[in-house]
């Protein structure tokens, strides 16, 4: 009866007679009737609305084609089924083509982590950034979530770092419940973790992603000296002027100018405007000068590891510096160690590539093609 109505050629009398026995139907004792009727209609824009509309309702085994196919469905209906239904109904919403931002949002705020997880991996999904961040806050303590969203190329950067810090947060958790090390210690390893992720995916941020990825950092209290400061000394002078720009409310150009007046004196009034502690402005303009003479890096993994050349100069200077504070030294002299070992490991890396390249096999037929 139900494909009848579909493909059948009837009268507008039997239309109206076939849609009030389909309505009698939907209170048969056996279920398998309504699953008839959902598996028929579920993908159809000509199915009767008031029957689509009792099938989504119902229990999950009939409900479910209906909920991720119909395109009856409004707005409105799915963003109720999600705040009432099971995980299942979530989930068969979460997997809709054209999902709209709406209902994408309605399963970010209230939706289980299973229906999350089936957004994330809709590509027909439109998700707010608000959306992903709510994920993020209230799922982002999951492996599945987090690997599932940083696999995504189109993630905004603040959702990506603050992903990284809930990955950050929930191993320094697991390391001082082990007793492996202590929580003031594990602590700082894991800060200094976030500060290191939040230089390489500031490298590949740019324009609104930049400055929505600042605004993240200086929301949640991360835009630091010492960020800022590893920042300069790893070449990546759009996250230090987006930094600077944001911490001292002056627009981007004028941040840039001053950057650029070889004198010092522009730096050190931008500085002391952006709030920063006076006892870090030697380091900033060595840093600066250092930057200058090795170039500008754009973008990569050159602009998201600390220069050890740039560390070095900056460090030597501070440590003949009698003004300069204890804490900035600390920093600097663990900026050192970090970049040594960077440098250290990229040496055996390409050594490691050199060998494996001597020992190919020698092929004559290769070497003329």
């Amino acid at each position: 009866m139900a494909r009848a109505w579909l493909i059948s050629d009837l009268t507008e009398d039997d239309r109206i007679a076939a849609e009030g026995a389909l309505l009698m139907l939907l209170d048969d004792p056996s279920p398998l009737v309504r699953q008839a009727m959902a598996e028929v209609f579920a993908r159809s824009a000509d199915a009767p609305a008031a029957i689509v509309q009792a099938l989504s309702a119902d229990q999950p085994a009939i409900a479910l084609p209906v909920l991720e196919h119909s395109p009856l469905l409004i707005d409105a209906d799915l963003v109720d089924i999600v705040a009432t239904g099971s995980d299942e109904m979530q989930c068969a919403i979460a997997r809709r083509i054209n999902l709209p931002a709406s209902v994408a949002a309605a399963i970010a705020e209230v939706g289980s982590a299973a229906a999350a997880l089936e957004l994330i991996e809709n590509p027909y999904a439109g998700l707010a950034p608000f959306s992903w961040d709510r994920i993020v806050e209230r799922h982002g303590h999951l492996a599945a979530i987090r690997e599932s969203m940083l696999q995504l190329e189109d993630l905004p950067s603040a959702t990506r770092l603050a992903l990284v810090a809930k990955l950050s947060d929930t191993l320094a958790q697991f390391v001082v419940a082990r007793n492996w090390l202590g929580s003031d210690r594990a602590d700082r390893i894991a800060g200094e973790a976030r500060e290191r992720s939040t230089v390489n995916i500031a490298a590949r941020a740019f324009g609104d992603d930049m400055q929505n990825l600042i605004m993240h950092l200086r929301a949640t209290g991360q835009l630091t000296a010492g960020l800022i400061l590893r920042a300069l000394l790893s070449g990546n002078l759009d996250l230090f002027g987006a930094a600077l720009a944001e911490l001292s409310g002056l627009p981007y150009g004028r941040v840039s100018a001053l950057l650029n007046d070889r004198g010092g004196n522009g730096l050190q009034a931008l500085l002391r405007r952006a709030g920063l502690p006076e006892s870090t402005y030697a380091a900033f303009r060595v840093a600066l000068e250092a930057s200058h003479e090795v170039g500008y890096v754009d973008s990569g993994d050159g602009a998201a590891r600390l220069h050890r050349r740039m560390v070095e100069r900056v460090l030597t200077h501070c440590e003949t510096d009698h003004s300069a504070a204890e804490p900035l030294l600390i920093l600097l002299r663990r900026f050192a160690t970090e970049s040594a070992r960077e440098d250290a490991r990229m040496f055996c890396e390409e050594l490691a590539a050199e060998d494996a390249i001597a020992v190919l096999p020698y092929d004559d037929d290769l070497i003329a093609a």
